[in-house]
């Protein structure tokens, strides 16, 4: 089974601790036998016998060991089962931190692609509840399984070694049990795997409502989410009692049948005692030890149940844990200075997302320390274009050139080190202001991080905050106005002195004072950079070097702004003049 391999590979490191929990677990299902062999021997020669009182008078001794070895082993195995249950729990719990700080790397290290097809939700319930079911899978279930098979076996081999023909009543239905366990799996397994995604919307929805709460109370949505998120619980919720009550109709069957063990053992150990097959003390053997066929014919429903859940769980996780991104380095990745000089090439690129067209064979040239602004309608494939040049994603045709080299040649990390992002949608960390600003660099001084929110028009609001820099920001900024969580985004991207500075309509939010504060700030910046700037604003854009204009996912127009006004039927120009108040 794979996801057992996959347990055992994650267990490195407890791996000994597990087998000696293992061990002793057998140990201890094989020290249930000692009870009934010193019962039987009790039974047979001091109780049920015709010389019983004269062994009896005789033979004190033989009764105090029988009997004190009882306790002994009683006591022995009661501190196995205890001690095996600490190992179970010490491994369980060190294997799921081990692949909980895997699993989160890895989805740290994945592509956009990756974030794209998965929702939070989805991902924080394979982070949570997926694996704790693996953990109880390694603290329980495997145990338990274990000691069910070494329980049964060595009772069934105890009982043909007392009489073969007993045995074999006993174990006449023992075969109908797995007949009925087998169509038990079959039922259950999809009906889990259903349950797994529905618990996955369900979170998913819990995620987004939380996290977008100011939103649905400016809509006034509040009842409408409530209902949605009863409905996705009322389907999860169904999908539960579906999965528990096909366990209950089968539970039945197994019950009964398991308790029939039982009647045969009545039945048939009557007769054989009453005809001398058996003694008393095989009989009392026979009877202490029922319990051991039957109790492992019970837990195999329960067993089922469990591995269902567990097998849906793991696949879930397996599927992240296995997970590679797709932007990766190469092995024949070039070695580039530390610091890039910030050139910029597209030759004929075009990118699709999902089969639909973004990009299409677009190429143009940014020389290092260049301003260049990039302009067009809603969907024309701006974000994606810068997104290109740290290598978030791929192009699907053409290349993507800095300093001269493909960036699919140069080390992502080399790379995307020397580009500073600032973002539309803006997300600041549960910190200080100045851990955010220094997010980049966490031994930054608290001087430069002054320096750059200057830089970014953002000092003068900061200092006159409750705790100034060391004012902590609520989840995603909560508590700052638009326009500041931007200045600080942008005082991030700064604070790296990055080689290519990429602002993503990062001062649609301030005011236009605020706006021509910072280009002076970004124009004269004590390092070299090339900027590109997505904007919407003509005032953003009218001093770049050069102007890039897409339109469906082309260049429609590009030039400064002077050579771009000279075209009156261009977007450009009718963006200028809308503006400018020109036309209504």
């Amino acid at each position: 089974m794979f996801q057992i391999k996959w347990i055992w590979e994650n267990m490195k490191g407890y791996r000994k601790r597990y087998i000696l929990a293992l061990c002793m677990s057998v140990i201890g299902q094989i020290m249930y036998l000692t009870n009934p062999i010193f019962g039987q021997r009790i039974v047979d020669t001091f109780i049920y016998n015709d010389r019983a009182a004269e062994n009896l008078a005789g033979g004190k001794k033989l009764l105090i060991m029988l009997c004190g070895g009882m306790i002994v082993f009683t006591l022995v195995r009661t501190v196995f089962q205890f001690s095996a249950n600490m190992l179970y729990e010490v491994c369980s719990q060190g294997m799921l931190s081990k692949i909980r700080n895997y699993l989160f790397a890895n989805v740290q290290k994945q592509d956009m692609t990756f974030y794209d097809r998965s929702s939070t939700g989805d991902i924080m319930t394979r982070l949570s509840g997926d694996l704790d079911m693996v953990r109880h899978s390694v603290a329980w279930i495997i145990k338990t399984l274990l000691e069910s098979i070494v329980l049964f076996t060595t009772s069934t081999v105890y009982f043909f070694v007392l009489d073969p023909i007993m045995a074999l009543c006993l174990l006449a239905l023992t075969p109908l049990i797995f007949i009925i366990s087998g169509i038990f799996r079959k039922d259950v397994g999809p009906k889990y795997v259903d349950l797994r995604e529905r618990l996955s919307k369900l979170n998913t929805a819990a995620q987004e409502n939380i996290s977008g709460n100011r939103v649905v109370r400016a809509f006034a949505r509040e009842d409408y989410e409530i209902d949605r998120f009863r409905e996705k619980n009322t389907e999860y919720n169904e999908a539960n009692k579906t999965a528990s009550l096909t366990w209950l109709k089968y539970f039945p069957y197994i019950e009964t049948t398991a308790q029939g063990l039982t009647v045969v053992q009545l039945i048939a150990g009557g007769i054989f005692v009453i005809t001398g097959r058996l003694t008393m003390g095989e009989y009392v053997a026979f009877s202490g030890l029922i319990w051991s066929l039957s109790n492992p014919m019970r837990n195999v429903g329960a067993l089922i149940n469990d591995l269902q859940r567990f097998m849906a769980s793991a696949a879930k996780i397996v599927e992240v844990y296995y997970s590679r991104p797709f932007i990766v380095d190469r092995v024949d990745a070039k070695e580039m200075p530390e610091r890039l000089k910030g050139d910029v090439e597209f030759k004929n690129v075009s990118f699709s997302y999902d089969g639909t067209p973004v990009l299409k064979d677009v190429s143009f040239k940014i020389k290092a320390g260049e301003t260049v602004a990039v302009m067009g309608e809603t969907g024309s494939g701006k974000t994606t274009l810068v997104n290109l040049i740290p290598r978030l994603y791929d192009p699907k045709r053409g290349e993507v050139l800095v300093d001269g080299v493909n960036v699919r040649f140069i080390k992502l990390e080399t790379l995307r080190r020397n580009i500073g992002m600032a973002m539309q949608d803006v997300l600041l960390w549960s910190d200080t202001i100045d851990g955010n600003i220094a997010f980049g660099d966490s031994d930054m001084s608290e001087e430069d991080v002054h320096k750059f929110a200057h830089a970014a028009d953002a000092d003068d609001f900061i200092v006159n905050l409750s705790d100034g820099y060391d004012t902590i920001v609520g989840e995603r900024g909560v508590g700052l106005s638009g326009g500041q969580k931007q200045r600080i985004s942008l005082a991030r991207a700064l604070a790296v002195r990055p080689a290519i500075l990429i602002l993503d309509d990062t001062t649609s939010a301030v005011d236009l004072e605020t706006e021509k504060h910072i280009q002076e700030n970004l124009a004269a910046l004590d390092f070299k950079c090339t900027k590109i700037i997505i904007a919407q604003r003509i005032s953003s854009a009218k001093d770049a070097d050069k102007i890039i204009i897409l339109k469906g996912g082309k260049i429609s127009e590009m030039g400064t702004h002077e050579e771009l006004l000279k075209n009156e039927n261009g977007y450009y120009s009718e963006i200028y003049r809308l503006q400018q108040g020109s036309i209504e």
